[in-house]
């Protein structure tokens, strides 16, 4: 059954890889972290709260071919943490109902299984007429046009600078520690952190 999850994960991920083809007017980049959202644990959580740090926004599944991505999405968060970056796990069960649990027994999973310290939060949608506001602005062409292109499987990841604004998204077939990830990074950090005022 996994290898069959693979298959289809990747044969989708090659049919949109790269930039994406979205109809609809080209807007100006919105800033995505205007949005409240529940954590896993049911609280209200501003994301403006993050405005200022470099976040990826990647959706997430217990059940799902990609899942050990998990591990390396912590080692990646543990690695740039200290600059000011910061991972947001949004479970979705919107892909072959690969994230069938509650919140808890998703919170228990990640954290007994992977040791997952980022922050993580409710399960949502990320598809169709359903889908979240956050997941709405970081698709959708006139909110986010450079990187826009509805998210196609678990473990899309999408990265946001310091602005609140989309700078690059990866297929979930690119891992957490491939070196174009980090690259990217790194990047948004060296940007953010120049443009710092001294302290």
């Amino acid at each position: 059954m996994i290898y069959v999850v693979l298959l289809t994960a990747a044969v989708v991920m090659l049919t949109v890889a790269g930039h994406h083809v979205w109809a609809g007017p080209k807007g100006e980049p919105v800033d995505v972290l205007r949005h409240v959202v529940k954590d896993i644990d049911g609280n209200d959580v501003n994301l403006a709260n993050y405005r200022g740090k470099v976040v990826m926004i990647v959706n997430v599944a217990s059940k799902c071919g990609f899942t050990g991505q998990y591990a390396a999405l912590e080692a990646l968060y543990k690695k740039y943490r200290d600059r000011g970056f910061l991972i947001l796990g949004f479970p979705s069960n919107d892909f072959m109902g690969q994230e069938p649990g509650t919140e808890a027994e998703i919170k228990s999973f990640c954290s007994l299984t992977y040791g997952v310290s980022f922050p993580m939060f409710a399960k949502i949608p990320v598809t169709g007429k359903d889908k979240a506001p956050l997941y709405r602005d970081l698709t959708e062409r006139a909110t986010n046009p450079d990187h826009a292109g509805g998210v196609k499987w678990n473990f899309t990841k999408f990265l946001v600078g310091r602005d609140g604004k989309v700078v690059d998204r990866f297929a979930p077939t690119t891992k957490p520690d491939a070196e174009q990830v980090s690259a990217a990074v790194e990047k948004a950090l060296d940007v953010a952190e120049k443009d710092a005022p001294d302290s």
